[in-house]
């Protein structure tokens, strides 16, 4: 770490993903925060470990990088949790563990997430991400010109055929009732880079045939999913992961829902809007 700067940045894999080292004062004063967040744009998910940070400090590390989501949690912080007790909506965070980016029915959406390692599980509990602005750089030009203009229908119903793939009538008729939003498969950013806008929710492609448009979306998934593009991260207790959600997807792997998992989440809102 230089005597010109308290923060010192070490890529952990050679697409994406880097380790943050840096004190909590430096974290919570916002001198570094444009600097995260160009290490954030490029690399797409960055992280601290070993500081002993509380909620609060949490929240006030997010509000250094962006304006958080209104009416999220708890004073700004969400808990993920797979326990009926800790979390209502415990059934609907199953579908996190199926690659997703986060408000693509949204307007704009989520700009970048902050999870913090409550309670870890013995087994499973990872979270994979990957970068899909490196995805759709590498993708042929023929690929390029093939999806250029397509775009995606998504649907909260969709994600949950993961879940549930045989819901109930009852089940399919309340998740119907959820706002549907046609996307563009290639998102062209104020930056002029272009990301891949894949994931759960993607239903189908319109004006293609449901045969094409299942094939499509399946073969850009596992493009953007191979190795080289992912950065699987194991947790440790505190860890503070912060991931792009513009130029990123991500799922957490299978764990036991009665293992006492708990994260602690507060979420910056959009500032570009997809349409």
């Amino acid at each position: 770490m230089s005597l010109t700067t308290r923060l010192e940045v070490i890529d952990v894999a050679p697409r994406i993903a880097s380790e943050i080292r840096t004190d909590l004062d430096t974290l919570l004063s916002g001198r570094e925060s444009q600097h995260i967040r160009a290490v954030l744009e490029q690399r797409g998910v960055v992280f601290v470990r070993g500081l002993d940070i509380t909620d609060e400090q949490q929240v006030t590390i997010a509000r250094t990088l962006g304006k958080l989501v209104a009416n999220e949690g708890d004073g700004g912080i969400y808990k993920i949790s797979l326990d009926k007790n800790v979390n209502q909506k415990a059934d609907y965070l199953k579908g996190s563990m199926f690659w997703h980016f986060d408000g693509s029915l949204q307007p704009y959406p989520n700009l970048a997430t902050l999870l913090r390692a409550i309670t870890l599980s013995e087994v499973g509990g990872e979270t994979e991400f990957c970068n899909t602005y490196a995805a759709y750089d590498d993708l042929p030009q023929s690929d390029k010109e093939l999806i250029a203009d397509l775009r995606v229908v998504h649907s909260a119903e969709r994600s949950q055929y993961y879940v549930r793939p045989e819901m109930s009538y009852e089940e399919l008729s309340l998740w119907q009732k959820s706002p549907t939003k046609a996307c563009p498969i290639v998102w062209t950013h104020r930056s002029g880079r272009k990301s891949l806008l894949l994931g759960a929710t993607a239903d189908y492609v319109i004006g293609l045939p449901v045969e094409d448009s299942r094939a499509l979306l399946a073969r850009l998934r596992d493009w953007a999913t191979q190795p080289q593009y992912v950065y699987r991260h194991r947790w440790q207790p505190g860890d503070l992961l912060i991931w792009d959600n513009t130029g990123t997807m991500h799922r957490v792997l299978p764990y036991d829902e009665n293992s006492g998992r708990l994260m602690h989440r507060t979420i910056l809102a959009g500032e570009e809007p997809l349409h």
